[in-house]
């Protein structure tokens, strides 16, 4: 028989931010388990569903019995089998008798080699799993491949799983498959909407689940169409109000995994909330409540936001009216903390911070908070911005870890300190800083914009990361719990899309002056470059830049990261010259000629040159030098290859007539020095023997 198969688990309600990737497992393990028995193809398309109170899968073209197969089992090696005439030895009768296999049989072993040595196989045939005997321990081996942190038990029983479990289906076709599983004997019904819907519900067959889960059942069990049914519903309705929805990706998986039967109101609050920085109140809704909060056609919030409710009725003033009791309370709460958080300037909450630990090992925030007002200053310096305001937003930038509303949403964090500052009479710049001195907080995020923010973003991450190696924390495999590489990729970014013409290797060494000198306890200089490199290498492979270009580039260590980018272009444009390849190839000889080389090489002496190809590289290297130093800078890295490219035929006519390596001292010193000279210059922009060879 082949059918389409039904299984699903009852559940009381999940955790809501685990409901997806809950229900994508579950269906995935149970497909694996099938397949691995033979009883449906291993890419066989399913459907997984996931509600609030049910995991599902629905496979089709399952088989009731698996077919037969041919196995070859070792027996063992036929020296051992066999005695000196060729009968069977004592161990072969044995292992056969163990095995249940007729010693009449041997005749029909097969013979294979088995690495070194002969062996014998058997050939016998194995029966097909029978769904029956195997679907519930199937279920059972997916359940325990849940990435579940913590389970429970419920009743008087072992059971275990995230929540209590109270239906199990087994359907194939419109047949119910035997089977226990957590103390539940397999059935063909369910239940549908906790409100919406009555009693048991009997699945017909297993293709029917979804239509009839929708109707009677008023359960939308499929959670992408559940998803999409919310999104549309919030689209619809905002476009009504004439609003935006503020996006949340996040905030819609997770409704949709809290409701069964979605359907959108629209909710509403008091107008005078709208005086408090509109970033707490849709934190608190979205947050605190799971509201989608709207915004008008200039991004302001209004006073009405939307609410995904698991209920339909045809009069919602009860839900709506419910939801605007519950709201008000959190929106009077984030006003309390904004008019408490003013009557204290951020100036004046900084001794606070010596009393917030950074890191026992590196010290307070307080302490780190001058650390910061002091690199701000050096980078604005070096910016040519106004230091005293990149010095005070430095000072000023974690002020706000210490107010109410901070305390109550991390998240604000940056962004009521911003608030505060304005408030508080600071220049405006520094209150940009102390917002944006975050950014780019992920992936993708926009910088901090000016040259005071930029200050004082660098300040705070290159101090992180300097802090942090000195005391031997650096991030390995998939642990970085100080989030190191996402600074390292914000100074990265911030330094090479600005750009900013700052070096790195300088804001390493005044990041690391700024800390007492037996603080860092670990090489910070040389190990931070390399961690910085390599975040820089998937920066730019990400970005679509050839990788033996990248290698080219980042085997000189730049710490001119705002200058890598044009490098990289003019390495691309250079490789399309039809002289790029061999000069690669004769760089990358050049480079193991000179490894070889000991004591320091001499500048190329005019006299002691004595083949016509060895002078007229010479004379190349010599023509080249002025104009390669001159556009490299000037920043015309592509020019600069351009002009190297016409050493090409020189190079080749030299290892064609010159031999480097010969007996006298001063003529082999001579021409390895010319190469050196060639060399140096070939490697100006990048490591062109990386290219292509």
């Amino acid at each position: 028989m082949n059918a389409t198969l039904l299984v699903e688990l009852l559940t009381e309600e999940l955790p809501p931010k685990a409901l997806s990737r809950l229900g994508e497992v579950f269906a995935n393990q149970i497909l694996l388990g099938l397949s691995d028995r033979n009883l449906v193809a291993a890419n066989s398309a399913y459907r997984w569903f996931a509600t609030p109170r049910r995991l599902a899968i629905q496979v089709p073209h399952v088989q009731a019995t698996a077919p037969d197969a041919t196995a070859f089992e070792k027996i063992m090696p036929v020296s051992v089998a066999l005695d000196a005439s060729g009968q069977p030895t004592q161990a072969l009768k044995k292992k056969l008798e163990a095995k249940g296999i007729a010693l009449s049989e041997v005749g029909k072993f097969e013979k294979r080699m088995d690495g070194k040595a002969e062996a014998f196989f058997y050939k016998a045939t194995v029966k097909g799993a029978k769904l029956d005997e195997v679907l519930a321990g199937i279920v059972a081996e997916a359940l325990k491949k849940l990435p579940i942190p913590k389970v429970m038990r419920w009743g008087d029983t072992d059971h275990q799983f995230v929540r209590p479990v109270h239906g199990l289906v087994q359907l194939h076709g419109d047949r119910v498959v035997p089977g226990e599983l957590l103390g539940l004997t397999s059935r063909n019904t369910t239940r549908g909407h906790r409100f919406l819907s009555a009693g048991d519900i009997t699945l017909p067959n297993a293709d029917s689940y979804a239509e009839v889960l929708k109707s009677p059942g008023k359960v939308v069990v499929e959670f992408a169409e559940r998803r999409a049914s919310i999104a549309a519903q919030l689209d619809a309705k905002a476009k009504e109000l004439n609003a935006t929805i503020n996006p949340s990706e996040g905030l819609l998986d997770e409704v949709t995994a809290l409701v069964e039967w979605p359907v959108v109101y629209v909710g509403e609050f008091e107008s005078e909330f709208l005086e408090v920085p509109q970033e707490c109140l849709i934190l608190t809704m979205q947050q605190n409540q799971k509201y989608f909060p709207l915004l008008d056609a200039s991004k302001k919030l209004i006073n009405k936001f939307l609410i995904v409710s698991n209920m339909q009725v045809d009069d919602p003033k009860h839900i709506v009216g419910g939801n605007a009791r519950v709201v008000r309370p959190r929106l009077s709460d984030a006003r309390f903390f904004f008019n408490q958080d003013r009557k204290a300037t951020l100036a004046s909450r900084l001794d606070k911070l010596a009393s917030v630990v950074y890191h026992n090992k590196i010290g307070s925030v307080l302490q780190r908070v001058e650390r910061l007002e002091a690199l701000a200053q050096k980078i604005a310096v070096h910016l040519n911005a106004n230091a005293s305001l990149a010095a005070r937003a430095g000072r000023l930038a974690k002020a706000d870890l210490v107010t109410d509303m901070v305390g109550e949403f991390p998240e604000l964090q940056g962004i009521m300190g911003r608030y505060y500052a304005l408030h508080d009479g600071e220049d405006a710049h520094v209150a940009d800083a102390i917002q944006s001195h975050y950014q780019p907080r992920f992936a993708g995020d926009a910088l901090p914009a000016g040259n005071i923010a930029c200050a004082a973003a660098l300040a705070d991450k290159l101090d992180a990361l300097v802090g942090f190696f000195g005391i031997g924390q650096i991030p390995t495999g998939d642990k970085d719990p100080f989030g190191l590489r996402r600074a390292a990729l914000g100074v990265l970014r911030i330094l090479m899309e600005t750009p900013l013409p700052l070096d790195l290797a300088t804001l390493i060494a005044d990041a690391a002056a700024g800390f007492p000198a037996n603080v860092l306890t670990q090489p910070v200089a040389e190990p931070l470059l390399d961690f910085m490199h390599d975040r820089l290498r998937g920066l730019l492979k990400d970005a679509g830049h050839a990788q033996d270009a990248i290698e080219a580039v980042l085997a000189q260590r730049p710490t001119r990261i705002d200058l890598v980018p044009a490098k990289l272009d003019a390495v691309r444009d250079f490789l399309h010259l039809p002289e790029a390849l061999a000069l690669a190839a004769a760089n990358k000889r050049i480079g193991n000629i000179l490894k070889k080389a000991e004591g320091n090489l001499p500048e190329p002496d005019v006299a002691l040159l004595q083949e016509p190809a060895e002078k007229a590289l010479f004379e190349r290297v010599v023509l080249l030098a002025p104009l390669v130093h001159s556009h490299v800078a000037n920043e015309d890295y592509g020019d600069a290859l351009k002009v190297l490219a016409s050493v090409r035929a020189e190079v080749d006519q030299f290892f064609e007539d010159v031999m480097v390596n010969v007996d006298e001292p001063l003529i082999r010193g001579n021409r390895l020095g010319l190469l050196k000279s060639l060399f140096d210059q070939l490697n100006a922009v990048a490591d062109i023997s990386k290219l292509g060879v």
